[in-house]
């Protein structure tokens, strides 16, 4: 009802109730200019550098994670080449082992053949003179049997050395002559 009664008000002083009263208008452009520039001065800037911000973190954090990757992909490339490295390194190494390996067995083959060959002229040599001791030793005693024997045989004593040693020696080179012609 009371709005009714201000219609009514309204439409016997002449005024269109559609259109507000000067004072209203007045009021309210003031209170509009007041909000705007409150909101265009006071909070626009602020919102603006809340949106720079949050903009800027944005953007940073994302050039912090593009440098952060850049740099975790730097680094992993620099360990792929160091590993790549050292296995070059590993792999050299191993077969300078190898080689070393395979030096050193072949000059301790050579040593050992060499000592074998040294034994064995050693043992040659041994047995050579072993052989031409007891060739001698045999000689001698071929040589005192064979007096013996012949003086028996004769009948007279061949005590006498020299006699003795003419006789031995000219058995003992023809038994030598008569063991090679058998031997040809």
């Amino acid at each position: 009802m009371i709005k009714a009664a201000t219609l009514l008000a309204a439409a016997e002083e002449g005024a269109n109730p559609l259109f507000p009263h000067d004072y209203e208008l007045i009021v309210g452009i003031f209170s509009f200019a007041v909000v705007l520039i409150v909101v265009g001065r006071i909070l626009v800037p602020r919102i603006q550098k809340t949106l720079a911000e949050r903009t800027d973190a944005i953007e940073g954090g994302i050039k912090r994670a593009e440098e952060a990757q850049a740099e975790a992909q730097a680094l992993q490339k620099r360990y792929s080449e160091q590993l790549e490295e050292a296995r070059r390194d590993a792999a050299r190494l191993r077969e300078e082992a190898r080689e070393q390996a395979a030096q050193i067995k072949a000059e301790l083959r050579e040593e050992a053949q060499a000592e074998a060959r040294r034994l064995v002229e050693a043992a040659h040599a041994q047995i050579e003179a072993d052989r031409q001791a007891a060739f001698a030793q045999l000689r001698a005693e071929i040589g005192r049997l064979s007096t013996d024997l012949a003086g028996r045989i004769v009948g007279e004593s061949l005590e006498d050395e020299v006699r003795q040693s003419r006789i031995v020696d000219r058995f003992l080179d023809e038994l030598e002559n008569s063991t090679a012609q058998a031997v040809r």
